[in-house]
């Protein structure tokens, strides 16, 4: 009404207003990624949380080869195969007060027999080529190898020549850092050798709780971890996060992916399997891999967000994660393997055509006794996600915010009374629209569930309960290929 009731004066009025007429179609909420880690310890940046639109522009804000930094290289590409539109938020994280670096060295030996060239690979990140000539001291390799390091932009270290050795460190401090692996390729018939101490003695991650504070009523709804899944500390805080944000007054559930690349399926389930009621942490594998975990984690996360974007009811199966580097062929769990690690609490992968895929996306969520464990499957928390959105955007509304509410049967000429019936009612278009996009299944037992009464003890409460079955997802397929034998068509008699 455009015109106040109390006018007297002619006048005519004509009030523009939106309805929305999408019927019945659900609603599907936006995804959105936040990155929670730390920056170059070099790097001076605010502890405030910013939007990213480029891995250039959470290199110059956080340093480059910083958690940060390489999580965004795979969150963002520029080869356009990462989240698209998604937006992307850091968290960021500085030092802890008492953190250490890791550090390690390269030690060159032998004797040059011929000119050769060389790459530092850290974590699979190349550095530019050296070369080492015919009558090249260790001095003259140190000096290389430090300049090609430290020409490197992306590499998660920082080389310092010793003469007789390159002495590197983490760009950041943590245990986290301990995760960095170097190699050094090249010929192996020139007569040069490379003693590597890797990355050790990194300790004492930041707490996180800082970061989360900041998220406030966005409903950011997956979170990137950067440290280590043996954290158990950091994925508490997540998880005490998570829980908050289940609550009935935030109704914002989020997942928060931590990546492993441990070899062996028990090591690599020991922390899942004990955390059996978390349904807040997921963590996300490439067993062997050089990679950082926490860079597995984010090209991984690139896929299952987008896919979460688009099409929320469909699991994340055999969506592949280019850039990663898998481990070697033995280092892959087999099927047996991946059906402990998911019963444990972890996501799997598997290696197709040296190109890492997906293939379960779970929680560590597997209470015993509990079959099958309700929050084990992302896609299912993502699927009650619909939900919740498609409820805010119903009652959390002008419409029903504060309307006169009176029982059903009850004329009135106010159209901006609601009844129980007109609760019903709503709830059971959300069913529809649910159903349609394939979120939940039978639609119409659905319906029958729904109740919507006036409270007996509070006339301005209106108490609404209905029960939804999610949707399947074909994970498992099982065929059986009969056959036999064809003996040829019998002659007839005449």
């Amino acid at each position: 009404m455009g015109i106040s009731a109390s006018a007297v004066a002619r006048v005519v009025g004509i009030d523009t207003v939106f309805k929305n007429l999408r019927g019945s179609s659900a609603a599907l909420l936006p995804q959105r990624v936040a990155i929670v880690g730390q920056g170059s310890t070099a790097a001076t940046y605010a502890l405030t949380k910013l939007q990213i639109t480029s891995a250039a522009q959470a290199g110059s804000v956080y340093g480059f080869g910083s958690p940060i930094h390489l999580a965004a290289l795979q969150l963002l590409p520029v080869n356009g195969t990462g989240v698209g539109q998604i937006p992307v938020t850091v968290y960021p994280l500085d030092d802890d007060g008492a953190g250490v670096v890791a550090s390690g060295d390269i030690t060159p030996g032998g004797s040059p027999t011929s000119e050769a060239s060389y790459i530092v690979r850290i974590n699979n990140i190349d550095s530019e080529p050296f070369v080492v000539s015919v009558g090249d001291v260790v001095a003259d390799i140190v000096t290389a190898m430090t300049a090609v390091i430290n020409a490197s932009l992306n590499v998660p270290i920082i080389a310092a020549d010793d003469t007789t050795k390159v002495d590197f460190t983490s760009k950041w401090e943590g245990v986290s850092a301990n995760d960095i692996v170097v190699e050094v390729v090249g010929s192996t018939t020139a007569g040069n050798t490379f003693g590597i101490t890797q990355a050790a003695g990194g300790l004492n991650n930041p707490d996180v709780d800082t970061a989360l504070a900041l998220v406030g009523n966005v409903w950011e709804t997956m979170f990137l971890n950067c440290m280590e899944v043996t954290d158990t500390t950091t994925l508490g805080r997540f998880t005490t996060f998570g829980e908050g944000r289940w609550g009935a007054e935030i109704r914002k559930p989020m997942i928060a992916f931590v990546g492993d690349v441990e070899a062996s399926v028990t090591t690599s389930i020991a922390v899942p399997d004990a955390r059996k009621t978390d349904r807040v942490n997921s963590q996300l594998v490439s067993p062997g891999s050089n990679d950082l975990p926490f860079v597995v984690a984010a090209r991984q996360l690139s896929r299952i967000a987008v896919e979460a974007n688009e099409d929320p009811p469909s699991d994340y199966g055999s969506q592949p994660a280019t850039g990663l580097t898998p481990g070697s062929d033995s280092d892959q769990w087999t099927q047996t393997e991946r059906d402990q690690a998911v019963k444990a609490g972890s996501s799997t992968i598997e290696v197709r055509d040296s190109v890492v895929t997906i293939s379960d996306v779970v929680t560590f969520y597997h209470p015993v006794g509990e079959e099958p464990p309700a929050y084990r499957y992302v896609v299912d928390i993502v699927k009650l996600m619909q939900v919740l959105y498609n409820l805010d955007l119903e009652f959390v509304s002008t419409e029903w915010d504060g309307a006169p509410l009176i029982p059903d049967g009850q004329t009135t000429s106010n159209r901006s009374a609601r009844t129980p019936s007109a609760a019903v009612a709503a709830v059971a278009t959300i069913i529809d629209g649910l159903a349609l996009a394939a979120i939940i299944s039978d639609p119409k037992t659905a319906k029958s569930t729904i109740t919507a009464v006036i409270d007996s003890g509070n006339p301005k409460r209106l108490n609404i309960d209905f029960t939804i079955q999610l949707s399947g997802n074909a994970n498992i397929i099982d065929i059986t290929n009969n056959f036999g034998f064809f003996f040829g068509t019998p002659s007839l008699v005449a």
